[in-house]
Formats: structure tokens, C-alpha cells, sequence
């Protein structure tokens, strides 16, 4: 099973992040020694290759906690490649009702869904202090014409997105409440040790709110949920500090049948 592409943790130990400089001229990007291009759109390319990609990115951008990247509506122009920090996807509904369609990381892109209509369809807002690289999409069209290798790497991210959404739509129609919130907590876990952070301990950037929202479940389930993870020795949870402390019985929570007291909760 392909679990949904979720996160918005910042993992308690694993690499450190340098300090940004402040001068224009050293802001300008550079992918080949960036800490996320094995995750990004240079992975596999040559270092001309990745130079030319450097070049047609204008600026990083920081976003701090609670701002706006892009809003639902506005017209589409750049993807951009999060460098570092956590995002929320969230569509407005026509009552006024938001849902949160996502969450991304470091080493992946925003801005996807405003490909086929040329008009973003949410809003990307950071869940802690970010930074994003802007990359112009039609720069980057260009470059796929002459390099075939990042054509394919981008057509690989779109897939892994379509995979995603197709995880996501499992997710909420065919799982317990109590199997959504385990394979919750184990992409995050997977996804944190591609990146060379811990596997089992994690410092949450999303709210218990937020969480029930993405999963469709209630706060108060979310909360119960969590609670009864670590009773039974699966997790240990402390504020927004949780480590996974038995990743087999989640797996095997996912992978079972409903039973009579959890199939409400």
C-alpha cells in the first residue's frame, strides 16, 4: 500500500541547517550544494546541468510562520522548491469551510496545482518560519527541451503527487480512524529518514486541529486516538513531541480488520 505524502514536523535531532546570508547577492541559490537537491528537481543531473537550473531561479523567498506563499485563485507563474520549514495546503469551500488537501517539506514542490489551468487552486501557508526557491515555469519548460533528464525527474515528482492524492483518497474512504492516524504517523516517520532525520521522534508543527482536518476526523478523536496509542506502548507523545516507539504494530493496525470499539472513534 502507498501511504499519503503528509508532514509537518520539524524532526528534534538530524542535520543542521546553515545560516542563511543576508546580502542579496549571497542569497542567490545554489542547487548543487544545497542540502536538499538528492529530494529536489537536480537530482541525477550533471553539475552544468544543475548550473543552468541555478540560473533561471530568481530569488529565495522566506515565508515566515502563518504567511501566504500563493493563494487559491491567483494566477500561476512559479513552482517553488521548499528549501527548508513545513506548508499547508487548504481549498476554501464555496460555504466558507476550509480543508486542508495537505502538507509539504523540504525537498518538495508547491505550486503543482496551478499547472493545467494556469490558476492555483489553494493556498499554501507556512507552518513554521520557511524558505522556498522560485523557480519560473516557463524558464523551466524551456530548460526540459534541452534537458531531458530533468524532464523525466519532474515527471517522476508529478507522479509521486498523483500517487499521493490517490493514497489520500484510500486514506479517508476506506480506513478506521484509528488506521488513518497510524499511517499518518508512519509516512511521517518514512519520509523523515529519507532525509537522514530520526525515524522515531518527531516534534509536530501541525495542531491536533489540523491533523483531524486533513483526516477527516474530529480534534477530540485525534486526541483519543493519541492517548490510546500510548497506552498500549506505540507511541510516547509529550505536547507536540511524539517518538514512535513500535512501528510493526501500527503496520500491522493498517493492515487489519475493524474491531467493534474503534470503528467509531
Amino acid at each position: 500500500m502507498t501511504l499519503p505524502q503528509v508532514s509537518s514536523i520539524s524532526p528534534i535531532s538530524g542535520p543542521k541547517q546553515s545560516a542563511i546570508p543576508a546580502s542579496l547577492h549571497q542569497i542567490k541559490t545554489h542547487c548543487a550544494t544545497c542540502s536538499m537537491h538528492d529530494l529536489c528537481l537536480p537530482v541525477g543531473l550533471s553539475e552544468a546541468d544543475i548550473s543552468r537550473l541555478d540560473d533561471i531561479i530568481r530569488r529565495r523567498r522566506r515565508i515566515k510562520r502563518g504567511e501566504t506563499l500563493y493563494r487559491m485563485g491567483e494566477k500561476f507563474q512559479y513552482l517553488y522548491a521548499i528549501r527548508f520549514g513545513h506548508f499547508k495546503a487548504i481549498q476554501v469551500e464555496s460555504s466558507g469551510a476550509e480543508q486542508i488537501t495537505g502538507f509539504q517539506m523540504s525537498g518538495e514542490l508547491l505550486g503543482l496545482d496551478g499547472i493545467a489551468t494556469d490558476i492555483h487552486q489553494c493556498d499554501a501557508i507556512a507552518l513554521e518560519d520557511s524558505e522556498v526557491c522560485e523557480v519560473p515555469f516557463v524558464q523551466l519548460e524551456d530548460l526540459f527541451r534541452e534537458i531531458p533528464g530533468l524532464q523525466r525527474h519532474f515527471h517522476r515528482m508529478m507522479s509521486r503527487e498523483i500517487t499521493r492524492e490517490q493514497g489520500v483518497m484510500l486514506l479517508l474512504g476506506s480506513m478506521r480512524a484509528e488506521q488513518r492516524l497510524a499511517a499518518f504517523l508512519l509516512n511521517l516517520s518514512g519520509r523523515y529518514a529519507a532525509r537522514g532525520y530520526s525515524a522515531n521522534r518527531f516534534q509536530l508543527r501541525m495542531t491536533r486541529e489540523e491533523i483531524g482536518n486533513y483526516l477527516g476526523l474530529t480534534v477530540e478523536s485525534i486526541s483519543r486516538l493519541l492517548t490510546k496509542f500510548r497506552q498500549q506502548d506505540w507511541l510516547k507523545v509529550e505536547q507536540r513531541e511524539l517518538e514512535i516507539v513500535n512501528h510493526d504494530e501500527l503496520k500491522k493496525l493498517i493492515s487489519g480488520t475493524p474491531d467493534e470499539d474503534c470503528s467509531n472513534a
